[in-house]
């Protein structure tokens, strides 16, 4: 009898230690907030080094958790970039590369998989790109009608859109339906910094920035860098009231934040190029449960890990079809690398028909630390900007080098050529802000190979469209 009492005391303790060991598994089942900016490039944040922004809370929320120093977009342009974000696939996966097109409806993203685990899941802010274009002509919104092809609507509990303030107003509504007892995901989206430049109170001096090894120092260059700071300073201080919030409703401690851009940042030779400034993005995440404070990491990541990486920290499977890879290890502090190369595209942009490279465009990427292959199929089209082809800023650099006075080291770039060359074979370490393009270099013919053998591997895996790069008997 005593035997069976003290097994029965025994079952009960087990019972009870197993029950609060559930309890606090729940209690530490972390909220998550996705902050994304829009055509935001690295390193345009105080936390990379640039002395010439004021991004104090997000400075600080490096400070708290962990900045990634080699993080890449799918994509230079927001609509691919972002499937990619949402789905953990790669652009030519999800067929996501026309500027208006919508996702499919049978392809799953990461806040479905969320909202079965028991999440309650929004997204808000600017539009997120992924419904098809709110601006289309009539022709096509009628096809995406009939075919029920707007489907974010029955995706996430939450949906609604607006910029500037409105976005913090969403996210307080949105915290206020938040059911009790249940964690939260919410996607926020902001429509800074993309063009045009706003933020006029915002922005610094332009006679006092240093102007990047990239650009050439015209005085509207430093003009138009210093309203894009301004941009980038007003973003800060909005996400900023974002978490205040948190911290007023007891919810920061426990919420993985991340912040990162989707996608480079309309500055030249940035947005809509394959270039580093057009894939290149900050990231940064926050969660004390798993991530030492002031962490730094090197490790190579890609759009398509965000959602691997999400539900792994939370602990949800990832849809079966997901390309992309955690990098969970790497937030908790590994070094080990999870990519040899990371893949990019480039396509249409806006809905505009394709009479330049700044609306149409074809070429793809395949690059790691050391270097980098840019595939240019439409080479004879030239060059042209996203988003600024027609400022004052653009204008002047035109005439200063028809003029020849532009430094050679820009003037020399195909940014003011006729035709670009077909292969571009950049040799980062030596050359980081790609200038010198040494494509067919007897020195460099085996890394070359390489890479666009690895290149023309992933474009057949995924039945890209484009002729690839090694043609039969070469």
């Amino acid at each position: 009898m005593r035997n069976i009492s003290m097994y029965l005391f025994c079952f009960c303790v087990a019972f009870t230690i197993s029950s609060k060991s559930i309890s606090a598994q729940k209690i530490k089942t972390p909220n998550i907030l996705f902050l994304l900016s829009d055509d935001h490039s690295m390193p345009y944040l105080g936390c990379y080094g640039n002395k010439d922004l004021q991004t104090p809370n997000l400075d600080k929320l490096a400070e708290e958790g962990i900045c990634f120093n080699h993080a890449y977009t799918t994509a230079s342009q927001c609509v691919p970039s972002r499937s990619s974000l949402l789905t953990g696939r790669n652009v030519l996966d999800v067929q996501m590369l026309r500027f208006s097109a919508p996702l499919d409806k049978n392809i799953i993203t990461f806040p479905e998989l969320l909202r079965e685990a028991g999440y309650y899941t929004g997204i808000c802010g600017r539009g997120y790109h992924l419904d098809g274009s709110h601006r289309a002509p009539l022709e096509t919104q009628k096809v995406f009608e009939e075919f029920h092809m707007r489907t974010f609507k029955n995706r996430v509990d939450y949906l609604n859109r607006g910029i500037g303030d409105l976005v913090l107003i969403q996210i307080k509504e949105f915290l206020d339906q938040l059911p009790e007892g249940r964690p939260f995901f919410m996607w926020a989206n902001y429509s800074d910094p993309h063009r045009g430049f706003t933020a006029h109170d915002y922005a610094p001096d332009p006679d006092s920035i240093c102007i990047p090894g990239s650009m050439p120092d015209t005085k509207l260059v430093r003009k138009d860098l210093a309203a894009h700071y301004g941009e980038i300073n007003r973003l800060d201080h909005r996400i900023g009231q974002v978490f205040e919030e948190l911290k007023k409703r007891g919810l920061y401690e426990n919420t993985l934040i991340i912040f990162m851009g989707d996608n480079g940042a309309a500055l030249l030779r940035g947005k809509g190029t394959l270039y580093d400034c057009g894939l290149h993005v900050p990231f940064i995440a926050r969660y004390p449960e798993i991530i030492k404070p002031g962490s730094v990491s090197d490790v190579l990541i890609s759009g398509s890990d965000l959602a691997p990486t999400i539900l792994d920290v939370v602990g949800v499977k990832p849809d079966g079809k997901m390309t992309g890879k955690s990098f969970k290890k790497a937030l908790q502090g590994d070094k080990g690398e999870i990519h040899e190369f990371i893949f990019a595209v480039r396509g249409s942009h806006a809905s505009g028909l394709p009479g330049t490279s700044s609306s149409f465009d074809l070429s793809r990427a395949i690059f790691n630390k050391k270097y980098k292959l840019i595939y240019n199929p439409l080479f004879h089209l030239p060059y042209r900007p996203v988003d600024f082809a027609n400022s004052a800023m653009w204008k002047d650099l035109n005439s200063l080098n028809d003029e020849g006075k532009l430094d050679k080291k820009y003037s020399g770039t195909i940014l003011f050529k006729d035709e670009r060359p077909m292969f571009e074979f950049f040799d980062l370490e030596n050359d980081p802000h790609e200038f010198i393009n040494v494509s067919g270099a007897e020195e460099y013919v085996e890394q070359e190979h390489e890479l666009m053998s690895q290149l023309q591997r992933w474009m057949i895996i995924y039945r890209d469209v484009v002729p690839l790069p090694i043609p039969p008997g070469r």
